[in-house]
């Protein structure tokens, strides 16, 4: 799977207005000549420091790992080092708030799973900056979809039986997610497209919610590809549909959900930020490479071992998915009363 088609990219609505602008300068006129002022293009220089990016989770998570992945080969390709540094907290807020408040100079970016940007703001009334005005899109590095998955113990082997199975339950289905993350968010989402209703049980983490699936202490969960999978291919629990826009390549003989709710797309879109002042010269540069360095192949590679596949979209672009995708998910957080303070 080499990407995500237009078709593939979902929800992005309206019509894409590309950046345009004309660089004007100005001009003195003196009594006997004119001279013409030359405009300094920011990025010609750009860049000539070291540059930080700032990822808003714990080591280890996919933010983190792509993030050092793409910092390596930036660094290699223009012989400045590229430093990532972990600030968590906040629900992603904390090191989000520290790059929107940074100096808008491209030496301080934001690689961030982009539910931090369209979702979590609407759940939190107590951030000190504005996602929307005060940080702008560089580039969506990385998808990688969820996937339903359900205790063995369900008598469950398809998303229809799933569905059907659901429905038929006098108590709800057990459904385990940190609450307010983009896996409890897609558990709503298809108890709102189906009219179901599920028990939605809140953890910590996306490990201790594995763990109490495969313990049968829970019915169901939807988490990442890269952490779930292995143990469903390992029998622990039991692999029932995938939220991917098509098949997805590494399991494609799993139905994806969009084949019975259409539109149904959830998972993990990582994200590159920037302080919303910095030059569109250099929004645009670091767009342009870092869209050529995840198709090398060797970056390929490693985005497959992550169950992840590159994404390729405009500056322009990216700020109407980011404007589409917050009022998409601001329905399905008023609806469903998700509230984080």
């Amino acid at each position: 799977m080499p990407g995500l088609s237009e078709q593939s990219f979902a929800r992005l609505r309206r019509g894409l207005h590309r950046l345009g602008g004309v660089m004007a300068c100005a001009c003195a006129a003196m009594t006997f000549a004119i001279a013409p002022c030359a405009a300094q293009d920011p990025a010609a220089s750009y860049p000539n420091k070291p540059i930080r990016i700032i990822v808003p989770f714990a080591a280890g998570g996919a933010s983190d790992v792509l993030a050092r992945i793409l910092g390596k080969r930036l660094t290699e390709t223009w012989g400045q080092s590229v430093v990532v540094e972990n600030k968590t907290g906040g629900n992603a807020q904390i090191g989000a708030a520290l790059v929107a408040k940074s100096e808008p100079d491209g030496y301080t970016l934001l690689v961030v799973d982009m539910s931090a940007m369209t979702m979590t703001p609407t759940m939190m009334s107590s951030l000190t900056y504005n996602p929307e005005k005060d940080l702008t899109p560089v580039s969506i590095l990385a998808y990688s979809p969820h996937i339903l998955v359900v205790a063995n113990r369900l008598p469950v082997k398809t998303f229809d039986e799933f569905l059907a199975y659901a429905r038929a339950q006098k108590d709800p289905v057990s459904f385990g997610a940190p609450l307010g993350a983009a896996p409890h968010l897609a558990g709503v989402l298809i108890a709102q497209k189906e009219g179901l209703q599920f028990n939605f049980i809140g953890y910590k983490g996306g490990a201790q919610v594995l763990t109490d699936l495969a313990g049968g202490q829970i019915d169901a969960t939807m988490n990442s590809f890269l952490a779930t999978y292995p143990m469903a291919r390992n029998g622990a629990y039991r692999l029932i549909a995938v939220a991917s826009p098509g098949r997805f390549a590494p399991i494609p003989d799993t139905v994806a959900m969009a084949e019975r709710i259409p539109g149904f797309v959830t998972g993990s879109f990582q994200g590159m930020m920037a302080p919303t002042a910095t030059p569109p010269a250099i929004i645009e540069k670091l767009n342009k490479e870092l869209a050529r360095i995840i198709h090398e192949p060797d970056i390929l590679k490693q985005y497959a071992d992550l169950g992840s596949v590159p994404v390729d979209k405009s500056p322009a672009e990216l700020r109407t998915w980011v404007a589409d995708e917050t009022v998409y998910w601001r329905r399905v957080i008023e609806e469903g009363k998700v509230r984080l303070d």
